[in-house]
């Protein structure tokens, strides 16, 4: 029985993975491409939270789910035309300053239209309950959260590997200057990772709403972790923080299972320990000054 309660620990900790994973991507998607690294993400995190209960509360959960990252992307579009690509070339420090700023700006704005108090985002009907595989048992929305990610990532990974459009901002994260000379504007790739990395944040939120507490800081909160993740995996490296995500979730989820205290210690000193042999992270580029 006890082995069996450490596996069911083991798949809810790769769902907490997906869900860092959903973050975290974006994230680095956003640094590989652009070299910004955004403090404003967990903002439209939250933003698909509480977007998501209004879109659910006139179509129902399963439209929001396509339609909350939709409209969240949009104000990607907004954010990285107007803010994020005046600082491409500049100080890096000017850009965190900024996205500091959005960040706190955009919580106090959820905070006037929807208040401060925490809000409910109810599950599905069909997902509710239990799964039951033998003597196993796992909950049917954190099975069907750990598919949507699944499609997502492999989504995302064809993109990147197997389109034209992937072919030119790997390309661009390599070598943008040998672009240039090929007459490619990187522009407007570089907008479309940031709806892509934007949208995948809101639809983090949309689905780990009716498991977690929608409330204004959610973004602040949730911004540690992807950044730990990031850490981990190596920045600018997709496989990387794929692997980063499900390696903290499990940690955490097994970690839980014996000492349910040292839980949130644990991604912490799983990132002292990678960063210990490979300054780099797991599947990050070579630090010339470092290694």
């Amino acid at each position: 029985m006890e082995i069996v309660y450490l596996l069911e620990q083991v798949v809810n900790g790769l769902v907490l993975g997906g869900y860092y994973l959903l973050l975290a991507l974006g994230l680095s998607l956003i640094f590989s491409v652009g070299g910004i690294v955004n403090l404003a993400h967990g903002a439209f995190y939250a933003l698909g939270a509480y977007v998501s209960l209004e879109v659910i509360k006139q179509l129902g959960f399963g439209p929001s789910i396509f339609i909350t990252p939709l409209l969240v992307g949009l104000l990607g579009i907004l954010f990285e035309r107007y803010l994020l690509r005046h600082f491409y070339k500049a100080d890096p420090i000017l850009s965190l300053l900024v996205t500091f700023g959005l960040a706190m700006v955009a919580e106090q704005f959820i905070r006037m239209v929807w208040g401060a108090a925490p809000l409910a985002s109810n599950m599905p009907v069909e997902f509710k309950g239990q799964l039951l595989l033998g003597e196993f048992m796992f909950s049917k929305y954190r099975l069907f959260i750990l598919g949507v990610v699944a499609v997502l990532l492999s989504g995302i990974w064809l993109l990147l590997n197997k389109t034209s459009f992937g072919r030119v901002v790997r390309a661009g994260v390599q070598n943008p200057d040998m672009v240039a000379v090929l007459g490619i504007r990187l522009q407007p790739y570089m907008t479309a990772i940031v709806m892509l990395g934007v949208a995948t944040a809101a639809l983090g939120g949309v689905l780990f709403g009716p498991i977690a507490i929608v409330h204004p800081a959610m973004g602040t909160e949730i911004m540690t972790v992807a950044f730990v993740v990031v850490v981990i995996g190596g920045l600018g490296s997709f496989w990387g923080v794929v692997l980063a995500a499900l390696l903290v979730g499990v940690v955490r989820g097994v970690t839980i299972h014996f000492q349910p205290a040292a839980g949130e210690a644990s991604m912490y000193v799983l990132m002292f320990l990678v960063l210990m042999f490979r300054p780099r992270g797991l599947l990050g580029e070579r630090i010339e000054r470092f290694e």
